[in-house]
């Protein structure tokens, strides 16, 4: 049995890409430990108690089977083409040094021995500024680490061009531009890994129910997920019961 990190970019990213994956390998008995690089705050942390997003974090984390949660200390960074300053406490992930948040996450792939990383692809699934930050760390933290397998979750574009066709014949509305969407994600040439996840649909669907200020909220994809959430598990499963990664463990020494 190995240690796997999942390094994600916000709470709820976890449920979305991996949820599926992170429950199977907890079902097989593999140590699983997620890693956040922020707490989903655009402001300042609260002074008492953790930010509610971290407690809906813990919370999905556990339904999945997850051993360990950490928060890498940075704050959202927010959608758009504008930067928000910094608040007070902490600096954004997009603009935190991309070599001191890859020793962060090193030193906890080192402490934990990790046998394998999960991380994004090089457009950071659908290019939110926060997602393409994780691919840069994530990779350079695992040559630091010297973690000896790295997989990128991702989608096959086609797979997301037909999920959007499938949203606008359901009329939930959809914030994203369909002509953008097809330019993210990866070919499905890229792909390396598929994972059949439909029997942890249940745990993938209640995990994302636990994130209830993004489904509830006006975020660009909360009107989709109450949607998704309303859905039977298995008809839940057939849409999202399938979870993509692309191995670059080979590739990942010449990566600078």
């Amino acid at each position: 049995m190995a240690t796997v990190l999942a390094f994600h970019a916000h709470p709820d990213d976890e449920a979305l890409l991996t949820g599926g994956t992170l429950a199977r390998l907890a079902d097989e008995g593999h140590r699983v430990v997620l890693v956040v690089a922020t707490d989903g705050l655009m402001d300042a942390a609260p002074p008492n108690g953790e930010p509610p997003r971290m407690r809906e974090l813990r919370a999905a984390a556990a339904v999945l089977g997850v051993d360990r949660v950490v928060h890498l200390g940075y704050a959202d960074s927010g959608h758009g083409p504008l930067f928000y300053p910094d608040p007070p406490d902490r600096t954004r992930f997009a603009r935190a040094d991309t070599e001191e948040a890859a020793e962060r996450l090193a030193a906890i792939l080192r402490g934990e021995d990790a046998a394998m990383l999960l991380t994004y692809d090089a457009n950071g699934g659908y290019g939110h500024r926060d997602h393409i930050k994780v691919h840069e760390v994530g990779h350079r933290a695992a040559e630091l680490a010297k973690t000896p397998r790295v997989l990128e979750a991702t989608i096959p574009r086609d797979a997301v061009e037909r999920l959007v066709r499938l949203i606008r014949l359901l009329r939930i509305p959809l914030r994203h531009d369909p002509a953008e969407l097809s330019t993210r994600f990866s070919p499905r040439s890229a792909i390396t890994h598929r994972y059949d996840v439909r029997r942890y649909a249940h745990q993938k669907q209640s995990a994302l129910a636990a994130h209830h200020s993004q489904m509830n909220g006006t975020g660009r994809m909360s009107a989709v997920m109450r949607r998704m959430l309303r859905l039977p598990a298995p008809i839940f499963g057939l849409l999202l019961g399938r979870e993509w990664y692309i191995d670059v463990s080979r590739s990942r020494p010449s990566r600078r």
